[in-house]
């Protein structure tokens, strides 16, 4: 049984590899996507997930199905539309390791997660025992105003049973019609947030900030009874608020950055793995720097699995 499902999208990734033999432009086919990259990483620190997402019937949808379940990833919450294809997504790196996203992902059935009522009531029952959901901005803005409602109310019952939620707000300007339709669906969601982990400059960027973006967003969410926010600022270290208290835990510095995609997602993984078992929001920060830290040292938005578990054991 799945302690945590992650909900949202996973895509075609094309990322940069090695030149041809011309020193034309090669691409790494593999498949990514915010909550599927935080999936994978919390299975391989040995949490049981499940992943909530619709794909289509495709020779890739298969694929992404067999991944996950390669990651025991339990894939009984996935649905497949008939004739659908996933959505595709390609990395441009600039030397510095910083990226650049170009998408194709209008037509995808992940779009359409949570419009149609017989899914959401066998994803109910199929979720009722699990004790963490996990979602993202993205998630939110991919599904539209339709479907954000009805995860609103979704939420809502899952709640009241006891369930908790996980929310990063992940902001992306492209896929919104406009900022405060943006503001609108976080506050809607942070509102149910147990566990809210936070990316200043997304922070930024959504809300704006005259100058104290961190006294700003405590501000901002003082009245949506958060039972813990993670503040992520890049190299900078990691601001952990609760209630009236904060807490900062120093960011390992990281020398040979080549790829700074899924660092996010994947000290998001680290985070609730640890809060999931038992430990403190001390130790659950350090656990994600460490993720963060091996990512960001490779291309792609998922690497070896072997290969993460071998760097994450010498950190």
């Amino acid at each position: 049984m799945a302690q945590i499902a992650c909900i949202g999208e996973v895509m075609i990734e094309l990322a940069a590899a090695e030149a041809g033999p011309q020193g034309g432009e090669r691409k790494a086919l593999s498949y990514a996507g915010d909550t599927y990259n935080t999936v994978v990483t919390l299975a391989r620190l040995g949490t049981p997930t499940a992943y909530v997402t619709r794909l289509g019937d495709d020779h890739y949808s298969d694929a992404i199905i067999d991944r996950l379940a390669q990651e025991s990833i339990d894939t009984n919450c996935i649905v497949r539309h008939e004739g659908k294809v996933p959505g595709l997504y390609m990395i441009h790196n600039s030397p510095d390791g910083e990226r650049e996203f170009f998408y194709w992902r209008d037509r995808a059935p992940a779009r359409q997660l949570f419009h149609i009522e017989g899914e959401l009531s066998a994803l109910a029952e199929q979720l009722d025992n699990t004790e963490m959901l996990y979602l993202s901005g993205i998630t939110l803005a991919i599904i539209g105003d339709s479907g954000r409602q009805n995860l609103i109310k979704f939420l809502q019952t899952y709640k009241a049973r006891g369930g908790k939620v996980a929310f990063d707000s992940n902001y992306r300007p492209r896929l919104w019609e406009s900022p405060q339709q943006a503001q609108q669906a976080n506050r809607d969601l942070l509102a149910l947030t147990d566990l809210a982990l936070l990316t200043l400059d997304d922070e930024e960027l959504l809300w704006g900030t005259d100058g104290d973006a961190v006294a700003e967003v405590k501000a901002r969410y003082r009245d949506c009874d958060i039972g813990q926010i993670v503040l992520k600022r890049g190299a900078e270290d990691v601001i952990i608020l609760q209630g009236d208290s904060e807490e900062r835990v120093d960011v390992p510095k990281v020398t040979d950055v080549v790829d700074t995609t899924a660092a996010g997602d994947t000290f998001n993984a680290g985070y609730l793995a640890a809060h999931l078992a038992g430990k403190t929001a001390t130790e659950a920060a350090a656990q994600a720097n460490r993720c963060a830290g091996i990512i960001i040292r490779h291309r792609g938005g998922v690497i070896d699995k072997q290969l993460f578990l071998d760097e994450l054991a010498t950190r």
